[in-house]
């Protein structure tokens, strides 16, 4: 009784939240120029963390690109828009349309246009069962060159603290991004600011602000700004 009371208030809340979310305007950040409305959904409690910025900066990437094959590496965007069909690969999480396979093996049939990540490849050889420091290096270089077409664009958003290795590696340029962009949370009500990357280096992931503190859209390919 007390567990279905406890899910019948959760799904209640988010009912509430969602409906609030949609009557209260948002407010807005800038990234490279481009302003972005703060993304406020109640899953994930997307309106209090980092979710805020990934979701509204790789959703409008991906609406100018409709039309185009799009792949989504980690199964997050259904989770906030239900009429999305484009491509996507995670290896656990089964859902419709989601390929149940590990990136660093996936060879499509077909090349993508638009290769999108949102707060997935921090995850990658650190939070698996069989630790590889590396293995995200592997993973990169498999999207880019078996996963991305001609002329394409990879997009990851990927918040910085979480992962040291990855940290390391996005600092000494040795992802194969051609670019990083970074923002900050100022706040404890959730605001971003663009930071120079010299700013970046030495986040906590969960301090100050609880998830991430610092996030980085790293991009191969042109396109996204």
């Amino acid at each position: 009784m007390i567990k279905l009371w406890r899910i019948t208030t959760k799904i209640l809340k988010d009912i509430f939240l969602n409906f609030y979310f949609r009557l209260i305007p948002s407010r807005n950040f800038f990234l490279q120029g481009f302003i972005f409305s703060y993304f406020r959904h109640a899953y994930n409690r997307a309106w209090e963390n980092e979710r805020t910025i990934e979701i509204p900066i790789i959703y409008e990437f991906i609406k100018r690109n409709r039309g185009k094959n799009i792949l989504e590496i980690g199964n997050v965007l259904s989770h906030y828009y239900h009429s999305l069909d484009h491509d996507v690969i995670d290896k656990y999480e089964k859902a419709p349309l989601v390929i149940n396979e590990d990136a660093i093996d996936f060879k499509p049939a077909k090349l993508y246009d638009v290769i999108v990540s949102i707060s997935t490849i921090e995850h990658i050889g650190w939070d698996e069962e069989e630790k590889s420091p590396d293995k995200i290096l592997k993973v990169i270089h498999n999207i880019i060159n078996n996963c991305l077409s001609s002329g394409g664009t990879f997009v990851a958003a990927v918040p910085l603290g979480y992962n040291l290795n990855l940290d390391n590696f996005i600092k000494r340029k040795e992802l194969g991004f051609d670019r990083y962009y970074y923002l900050k949370r100022v706040s404890a009500d959730n605001q971003w600011v663009e930071i120079l990357e010299s700013d970046a280096f030495g986040a906590k992931f969960g301090e100050p602000f609880p998830n991430g503190n610092v996030e980085v859209i790293c991009v191969f390919g042109s396109g996204i700004f």
